[in-house]
This record gives structure tokens, C-alpha cells and sequence, in this order.
């Protein structure tokens, strides 16, 4: 083994060292992480509750049964319902399961061994955000194939603007998601992460729309991201167009959550 002296330093012949080492492309490791988290993921029995059987349950519930109102002129029950579940599932995927997902991370310190390899911090949420729009596009298939089979004709026009906001509203959900995993104790996470949940469930429009809820809440729900997906997908999937309202709330959220995360965000 040689090595040569250059600029005061000890460099060595290419070859010396099988396998090179070296950092690896970042299409790859962006690849290579986005497909572990989605694995971990699908392997764990509390994310596929929060990502599948709750929302599957859902709609099996509020499309069948008369829960909850449904306004005049929407057609079926689930015509009305399909849409709000699919922005349910985002929020349950990108939001909560991702914030608590890093939230424990932080604690066992897997997220601080991580930043020690040679992956980047804005890759490690950028596998995030990859793998939460895998485990996204898997809940609309499932979710859209019962919705389907209950009866769910959805607008055919309609399906570029739903994936446009599908896309916009797993990135600002999970923006929201490493902001409050990356920020707080894992215990705090697990408890403000479902409390959330239930409260954007129930008085975020999801459930009840917007114009079903009283004063000011009525007028505050469409600038929540969860009120702007639901009812931005009602209206691309229910009657074939983009609302650009919904996508302006979808971005401003994305784009306001991911600037404070990376200020906020700490590996243990």
C-alpha cells in the first residue's frame, strides 16, 4: 500500500481501498430511505390501524349508515363521503402517524445516528415525505376500490386536481407532522398528535363540512388544511374542478410548516 503526499496531504492510489468508499448518489439513498420508512411503516400494526382500518371503517360506516347529514344535491352518501375519507387518510398517514413515528425516533436516538451517516438532514425528511406518499397512494387505491364498490362514480375530469391536491396535502401534512415530532418529547407527540386528529376529524370538515358548523368555526375550517383537502377533493371528484383556494391553503401550510420545522426540528 502507497500513498503520495499532495498539498501537505496523504492521498492514495485509486483501487487501494474495494469497496470505494464514498457518499453515495442521492437519487439512491433517497430511494434506499424512502423505502425503509415505507417498509417500517406497513410493518407496523398502530400505523396500519391509524392508515387503513380506521378510515376503511369510516367509510363503510358514514356511507351506509345515517351519521352525519349530507347536503343537498351531492348525489349518494358516498359520493360525499369518499373524498373527505381520502383527505382523512392523508392526514392519518402524513400527519400523525409520521409525527409520532419521529417523535419516537428522537427518543431511541435513531434519528441522531442517522444525521451521523452521510444522508443529509433535508434528505432524511425528504424520505419522509417520499415514503408517506407511497403509503398515500396505496390508501387511495384501497380506499377508492371500496368507495367504488359502494356505489362511487367520481368525477373523471376531476382526477388531475385530486392528485394535485393529494400531492399538496401529504406535503403540508407532513410538514405539520415533522414540526411537532421534531419539536417535543415522544410521550407529548403521541397525545397532541391524536388529539389533533380527533379534533380535525370531527370539527376540521372532514366529517362535517364547513357550512355545517357553527359561526366562526364555519368561516375558520376552509383555511385549515384539513377543511381545504376535503373540500377541495369534493369538488375534483364530485364535480370536476380545481379549487384554488384549497391548493393557495394547501401550499401556504406546506411551505409555512416546512420553514419553521427546519428551525424547530431536533435529533434527540
Amino acid at each position: 500500500m502507497t500513498a503520495t503526499r499532495a498539498n501537505g496531504r496523504h492521498r492514495f492510489e485509486a483501487g487501494t481501498f474495494t469497496p470505494a468508499p464514498g457518499r453515495g448518489r442521492v437519487g439512491r439513498m433517497l430511494l434506499t430511505h424512502a423505502r425503509t420508512e415505507t417498509a417500517l411503516t406497513l410493518r407496523h400494526g398502530e400505523q396500519i390501524l391509524l392508515t387503513l382500518l380506521i378510515p376503511v371503517a369510516l367509510l363503510l360506516g358514514l356511507s351506509l349508515l345515517d351519521v352525519v347529514p349530507v347536503p343537498d344535491g351531492t348525489g349518494s352518501r358516498v359520493d360525499w363521503v369518499a373524498p373527505r375519507i381520502l383527505a382523512l387518510a392523508v392526514m392519518s398517514s402524513a400527519f400523525t402517524g409520521q409525527a409520532i413515528a419521529l417523535g419516537f425516533d428522537r427518543r431511541y436516538g435513531v434519528l441522531k445516528r442517522l444525521a451521523a451517516t452521510a444522508l443529509p438532514r433535508w434528505l432524511l425528511v425528504a424520505g419522509k415525505l417520499v415514503a408517506a406518499l407511497v403509503v398515500v397512494t396505496l390508501q387511495v387505491v384501497v380506499l377508492g376500490g371500496i368507495a367504488a364498490a359502494l356505489g362511487w362514480t367520481p368525477s373523471a375530469s376531476g382526477v388531475g386536481a385530486a392528485v394535485l391536491l393529494l400531492v399538496l396535502g401529504t406535503v403540508s401534512f407532513g410538514a405539520l407532522g415533522v414540526l411537532l415530532g421534531g419539536a417535543l418529547r415522544a410521550e407529548a407527540v403521541l397525545a397532541l398528535a391524536n388529539v389533533v386528529w380527533f379534533v380535525l376529524l370531527l370539527a376540521g370538515g372532514i366529517v362535517v363540512a364547513a357550512d355545517a358548523l357553527p359561526g366562526v368555526l364555519g368561516a375558520v375550517v376552509p383555511y385549515l388544511p384539513s377543511g381545504a383537502l376535503a373540500g377541495g377533493l369534493h369538488a375534483a371528484l364530485g364535480e370536476g374542478t380545481l379549487s384554488w383556494p384549497a391548493v393557495a391553503v394547501l401550499a401556504v401550510w406546506a411551505a409555512a410548516a416546512t420553514a419553521l420545522a427546519t428551525r424547530t426540528t431536533k435529533l434527540t
